[in-house]
């Protein structure tokens, strides 16, 4: 016998070794509690020791258990992962002689393609256009597997006899992925007779897997999860199709230079072309600011404001210093107005649900005097900015005139940048609104995507440790913070933009591994930021990192200098 203490209610108990989480959450915890809400979950998985574990896992020491439901972010992540090799299993059926490719994330689920085996004459993927009839004989057959409560089951395998297997299944990438990393033994999941790779832990079983949908999307279609707020719907459907033009672009630009997932950008890495991809991944993007800039200029007699925003570690400070260059080299001169000059007194701020103050809140801004300001800026007149001081929680006026002339354009940067409420007063043909973000398209494999909020997480920690002394474990246990607020000021208006700028390079997660492994592997095993940092040193150990000598080639006007520093903007 051995002893467990279950975090969900506190107790110890005393088990036979070799009992698994699933009979174990069986006896002690069959749900799991949200304690915020005090909904209940089904459990899907379980953290032992802070660690992530499916409910197969066989406990024969004393542990830490915590039973995980879709409630909590790995949970999410587990049913997620599962949801995915469902479609696989479904795809097999339906496709047999084609591929799925899961690509990224859209605001209401995953976007996913089918393709052809076979390349086109330039080595590109080639994309089956599913019909409706097609699309739901895939989720009949999705729905099939969870009816009959398909198990998933892991095993472990030669790393060799893995790679020639999903070789066989016409995964490449899979393929090439498992010879890249270099190691002996592997896991591979199976269901329903189909093998397949995940990086993460799965659920018992498809029966767990009763809510998802599959809509036409683009290209391809939208793989729909269950929404935060009520699981036994699918998040809410919305078409985001500027946002989703500009990651198919940024996709069929890596295919064009032949990195389609990890182990190919690996391999190009091990062949020493690291500063080319530097040189390349630059040029690009400068690209991208200057026909920016080019849409502003052609229209400079309407437009006088730029407005440019974006969620967290997305580089909106470089990329607005980098869009006013661009400005000038074509004879405009831009102006900046910090936005952050414009909060309300401290006592005015808003409060949010914990009682706490509200920083992000649009009411938290004072807009009369922003668009009192902008309107007479507009009319000719000259306006005293003000100056906000944080530390004591109020703005002061100091003398700082702004007075615009006939080449001056304002490039304002801010989280409410998109949202129309900011300014209703200013004539809204007189703005243009730039969204960026780093919109990795990157893929891990065929249906192992790379999450573009973990690419940002990994910026900001990077940065704040550097700039502002805080430690990993603070940027982890705050980001949960950061994206409510996300998703509930920035993301609901990214297609108000009139330009999306993608603010990712395909190097940068290489360099962030540099930076970031070291900062995770200092967080303690009793933190509470430990399962986040276990499951990013997972996610880093599929990519080769750049060497000090490949960093030093990156310009000093470079975007990802804003994180780990030596920029010259």
């Amino acid at each position: 016998m051995i002893r467990i203490f279950c975090k969900n209610d506190q107790q110890y108990y005393e088990v036979e070794s070799g009992t698994t989480l699933l009979e174990l959450s069986a006896q002690v915890c069959p749900e799991a509690v949200d304690p915020k809400t005090g909904k209940h979950y089904p459990v899907i998985a379980a953290l032992v020791d802070h660690k992530l574990k499916e409910l197969d896992f066989c406990v024969f020491y004393p542990h830490e258990v915590e039973f995980i439901g879709y409630n909590h972010p790995d949970g999410r992540r587990t049913y997620l992962r599962s949801l995915c090799f469902l479609l696989q299993r479904a795809v097999r059926t339906v496709f047999p002689d084609k591929v799925l490719v899961i690509d990224h994330s859209l605001p209401s689920g995953q976007y996913c393609e089918i393709v052809e085996v076979e390349l086109d004459a330039k080595g590109h993927t080639v994309v089956y256009k599913v019909s409706p009839e097609e699309l739901q004989a895939l989720k009949e057959a999705m729905r099939a597997l969870v009816e009959r409560d398909c198990p998933f089951t892991k095993v472990k395998m030669l790393a060799e006899e893995a790679s020639a297997l999903f070789a066989e299944q016409h995964q490449y990438f899979k393929a090439e992925l498992q010879r890249s990393l270099g190691r002996y033994f592997c896991s591979v999941y199976y269901l329903d007779g189909v093998a397949d790779s995940f990086h993460g832990p799965l659920v018992p079983s498809a029966g767990d897997l009763g809510v998802f949908d599959l809509m036409p999307f683009h290209d391809g279609f939208c793989l729909q999860y269950p929404s935060d707020d009520d699981i036994t719907r699918v998040i809410p459907y919305r078409r985001q199709d500027k946002l989703a033009v500009t990651l198919k672009d940024y996709s069929k630009w890596c295919e064009t230079t032949g990195i389609l997932g990890v182990s190919s950008l690996n391999r190009k890495l091990l062949a020493g072309e690291a500063v080319d991809l530097i040189n390349l991944s630059e040029a690009r993007q400068e690209r991208e600011y200057a026909a920016v800039a080019d849409r502003i200029f052609a229209e400079r007699d309407r437009i006088k404001i730029v407005f440019l925003a974006g969620p967290s570690s997305s580089g909106k400070t470089s990329s607005a210093l980098r869009l006013a260059q661009q400005c000038r080299v074509l004879g405009l001169n831009p102006k900046v107005i910090e936005l952050d000059n414009y909060f309300v007194s401290r006592e005015l701020t808003p409060k949010d649900e914990d009682g706490q103050y509200d920083f992000e809140a649009l009411g938290a801004m004072d807009l009369a005097l922003l668009g009192q300001h902008l309107n007479a800026l507009l009319s000719g007149e000259t306006v005293e900015i003000p100056r906000y001081d944080f530390k004591l929680g109020k703005p002061f006026f100091e003398g700082n005139f702004m007075h615009l002339e006939e080449n001056d354009i304002l490039v304002m940067e801010g989280i409410h940048a998109l949202d129309p409420a900011m300014v209703p007063s200013v004539d809204p043909r007189r703005i243009f609104r730039v969204y960026a973000s780093a919109l990795t398209s990157l893929n891990v494999d065929e249906n192992n995507n790379i999450s573009t909020t973990d690419n940002r997480l990994l910026r900001r920690m990077v940065r704040d440790n550097r700039t502002r002394g805080i430690t990993p474990e603070e940027t982890i246990l705050r980001w949960p913070s950061v994206r409510r607020g996300e998703n509930k000021y920035i993301f609901p208006f990214q297609e108000n933009a009139d330009a999306q700028f993608n603010s990712a390079l395909l190097y940068e997660l290489p360099m962030l591994k540099y930076y970031a492994e070291p900062l995770l592997r200092r967080i303690h095993p009793s933190s509470p930021a430990y399962t986040e940092a276990v499951r990013l040193l997972k996610f880093l150990d599929y990519i080769v990192a750049l060497t000090p000598q490949d960093i030093a080639s990156i310009p000093p006007t470079s975007i990802l200098r804003e994180f780990i520093g030596g920029q010259t903007l």
